[in-house]
């Protein structure tokens, strides 16, 4: 194999000094070899060399990237709300908003709050009930529900937001 292609590379060196011989020798047959033709003279500017020199003060560096890292990065805001990946199950699915609160029931110490979504579902919420993405229900009072909606910040600040759910009277709206 090696032999084979040393063998190809030798004949087509030998094909072009070949005709690169070829070539010259009726370059040669066509002028004597003894009669030499004038230089043509320089003109006046060709003669004087000319330095250039780039002048950097007030100038940017050409060789520096147009855009830096810092301008590059987006700028990260501490105080921007972070969203949890969490699943979503459950009474989970609805936000306090999607719900409207239709009975408040009272047995012995154990209070429950009865809620229904816009299609007329009915769903039971206890407190400490996990609701919406950042809500759980904290207390359960006569006329109205308690959630607090607690969101974290990427500096790891919690705000917290308290929503009201009102029990509707007849004729309310």
């Amino acid at each position: 194999m090696l032999a084979e292609y040393r063998l190809k590379n030798s004949l087509g060196l030998f094909l072009v000094a070949v005709t690169c011989g070829i070539f010259f020798s009726a370059n040669a047959a066509t002028q004597p070899a003894d009669v030499l033709e004038p230089a043509e003279p320089l003109s006046p500017a060709a003669e004087q060399v000319v330095l250039y020199e780039y002048i950097l003060e007030g100038r940017p560096d050409p060789f520096v990237p147009f855009l830096s890292e810092k301008a590059s990065t987006p700028k990260i805001n501490p105080d921007e709300i972070v969203e949890e990946d969490i699943d979503l199950t459950g009474m989970r699915q609805f936000e306090p908003g999607q719900l409207t609160l239709v009975a408040v029931l009272k047995a012995n110490d154990k209070k429950i709050a009865m809620v229904e979504d816009v299609t007329g579902k009915g769903y039971m919420l206890n407190e400490g009930t996990a609701i919406g993405r950042r809500g759980i229900v904290t207390e359960i009072r006569p006329q109205q529900v308690l959630i607090t909606e607690t969101a974290h910040t990427r500096a790891g600040k919690a705000i917290k937001n308290t929503v009201i759910m009102r029990l509707k009277k007849e004729g309310d709206q």
